[in-house]
């Protein structure tokens, strides 16, 4: 009798197992193939976040209606995401032509860039890049160019149906939770992630434009072209944690080379673009966020590692707020806060729980 139970219990968990692992690839899946979709609901729940905190601080110390209030943010809205869109596609247009135009002079200047990696290293360099589909690749640049503005066409119809429908959510949670304080302990969850991913992207938003700025200054001064593209790259990929602003000094100072063929000039461009990245990423960037976050670093790689295999880029732009709220959500459920704990910084998971009582000592 007792080893027919434990070869049912055994069996049982064989199932449980099998079945974990078919959901997780079915999920994978989905994530992969409606990653479009996704992004862009992701996207339009940040912005309708973002904008529901300033239309309620319009409409309460300015006494200005709240559906007047919200008609305008969503007008700005749709007004900025289509500005934003067609500057990167214009952007995306010149570096196109000018790619075609340098691409003769970044295989010239080659040699001068590796020579001190020995010949044999340096021929290898010049084969791959040799083989290197420049035209597929500034075709597949072009295509997600233009993908960015039927993207931001459905981020902003996302975005005016969740301002249509944001009069019942309280209800609908209500009715769903079946419980007067679930239901307020949901609220109070959503509540939380809403104020700690709106102001990681207040901030962000300010460190990472300041930084575009001064890139956009180094190469004017050095008199250097595609200094907004630069300046519009640098701002995007300062989103990334740890990572972006690596990649974009590499960039920068790879773009310098090309662009001027003078060493000397790449030096400068390179030492002034990485100590702007390390002035503002390890001194102002903390210094304004200070204990929003308290994820664990090795946590966000792994989340930038995750979203980015899954989503690309878009995902690695969305793996902090992804897993801000996986954080505070699995800190409220107790067979879940060992997760909570690993992707905590220090081993203590925030549950959010101490905003609402900063939000009331605010108001």
């Amino acid at each position: 009798m007792v080893d027919q139970s434990n070869e049912t219990v055994l069996r049982e968990r064989l199932q449980t197992g099998f079945l974990g692992v078919i959901a997780f690839s079915l999920l994978m899946f989905m994530l992969v193939q409606a990653k479009f979709i996704l992004i862009s609901l992701a996207i339009a729940i940040i912005l309708f976040s973002l904008t529901s905190d300033a239309i309620h601080a319009i409409s309460t110390r300015l006494r200005v209606p709240n559906w007047l209030a919200t008609t305008l943010a969503l007008i700005g809205i749709a007004l900025g995401l289509l500005w934003i869109s067609t500057t990167i596609v214009a952007q995306v247009n010149e570096i196109v032509f000018l790619a075609i135009t340098y691409a003769e002079r970044a295989q010239a200047a080659l040699p001068a860039l590796t020579e001190r990696l020995g010949p044999e290293a340096q021929e290898r360099i010049i084969t791959a890049l040799t083989n290197f589909n420049i035209t597929g690749w500034i075709r597949s640049l072009a295509g997600q160019a233009s993908g960015i503005l039927s993207g931001s066409v459905l981020v902003i119809l996302f975005v005016g149906f969740m301002f249509a429908e944001q009069v019942w959510f309280p209800v609908k949670i209500e009715r769903l939770a079946d419980d007067p304080e679930q239901a307020r302990q949901i609220r109070q969850i959503i509540a939380s992630i809403m104020h700690r991913v709106n102001r990681y992207l207040v901030v962000k938003t300010g460190v990472s434009a300041v930084t575009a700025a001064i890139v956009w200054g180094i190469f004017t001064v050095m008199e250097l072209e595609l200094a907004t593209a630069m300046a519009l790259l640098t701002f995007i990929l300062n989103f990334i944690p740890s990572v972006g602003s690596i990649v974009a000094t590499i960039i920068a100072a790879l773009l310098a080379f090309v662009l001027s063929g003078d060493t000397t000039v790449t030096l400068i461009v390179g030492l002034l673009c990485s100590s702007t990245q390390f002035l503002i990423g390890n001194v102002i960037d903390p210094m304004l966020l200070g204990q929003t976050l308290r994820l664990s670093s090795f946590g966000i790689i792994l989340s930038l590692a995750f979203w980015g295999a899954i989503w690309g880029v878009p995902g690695m732009f969305l793996a902090v707020p992804i897993m801000v709220a996986l954080m505070i959500i699995c800190a409220h459920i107790p067979w879940l806060r060992g997760v909570a704990v690993m992707l905590s910084r220090e081993g203590l998971p925030d549950d959010g729980a101490g905003d609402s009582a900063q939000d009331r000592a605010a108001a």
